[in-house]
C-alpha cells in the first residue's frame, strides 16, 4: 500500500508561485518563528539568526518555482535555513578537526558516567549556548534538527565519523557544563 503525502500549505505555495504577496506573508507568519529558532541554534547569535532568516525567506521566495512540492514547504525552507546558517559559520572560519576511526572507538567506550540525570529545558538550552561552536552545531543538527551523521557530514563538509565524534564530545562537554553549574539532579 502506497502512502499518500499531503502538504497542508500546498495552496499557499501555489499562490506564491502565482505571485501572491499575501501568500508570501502567510507562509512567513507560519514558519518564521521556527526557522529563527533553527538558525539561532546553529549560529548562536540572535542578530545573525535574524539575518539568516530573512535571507532564507528571500532565497526561498525567489526560487519558489523550483520547489516541486515533493516534501513540505517547511522542510524545504528548513534546509535553506540550515545551509545559510552553516555558510555564515564558514565565513567565520569555523574549523572541525578530522579524526580517525580509532579515536571514535575510544570516545564511544571512554565515557559513561552511569548516572541518571534530569535537567530543565531552559538550563540545557543555556548550557548548549556555552558549547564550542563546532560541538554546538553538530549537537543541534543531530538532536534538535533531526539530521543523521551522514547528512551532517554533507552539510558541514566533514566525514560522518567526525560528526559522530564531535557529537560525543559535545554531549560530554554539555554534561560537564551542567555539573559545573550544579544543574545535575
Amino acid at each position: 500500500m502506497e502512502s499518500v503525502y499531503v502538504d497542508k500549505h500546498y495552496n499557499l505555495v501555489v499562490e506564491c508561485k502565482q505571485g501572491s504577496k499575501k501568500a508570501h506573508y502567510e507562509l512567513y507568519k507560519l514558519y518564521s518563528k521556527a526557522m529563527l529558532n533553527t538558525a539561532f541554534r546553529i549560529v548562536n547569535n540572535l542578530d545573525e539568526a535574524q539575518d539568516v532568516l530573512q535571507e532564507a525567506f528571500l532565497d526561498a521566495f525567489a526560487r519558489i518555482n523550483d520547489f516541486r512540492q515533493e516534501t513540505t514547504f517547511g522542510l524545504w525552507l528548513k534546509q535553506i535555513v540550515v545551509h545559510r546558517s552553516i555558510n555564515l559559520l564558514r565565513k567565520r572560519k569555523m574549523e572541525l578537526v578530522s579524526i580517525d576511526d580509532e579515536q571514535i572507538e575510544i570516545a564511544d567506550e571512554d565515557y559513561d558516567d552511569g548516572e541518571e540525570t534530569t535537567y530543565k529545558v531552559e538550563q540545557i538550552k543555556a548550557a548548549i549556548k556555552l558549547l564550542p561552536e563546532g560541538y554546538r552545531i553538530v549537537l543541534s543538527l543531530y538532536l534538535l534538527e533531526g539530521y543523521d551523521h551522514e547528512e551532517i557530514g554533507e552539510i558541514l563538509n566533514i566525514n560522518q565519523n567526525t560528526s559522530r565524534t564531535q557529537f560525543l564530545r559535545a554531549k560530554r562537554k554539555l554534561i560537564e557544563i551542567l555539573k559545573q553549574k550544579g544543574i545535575v539532579v
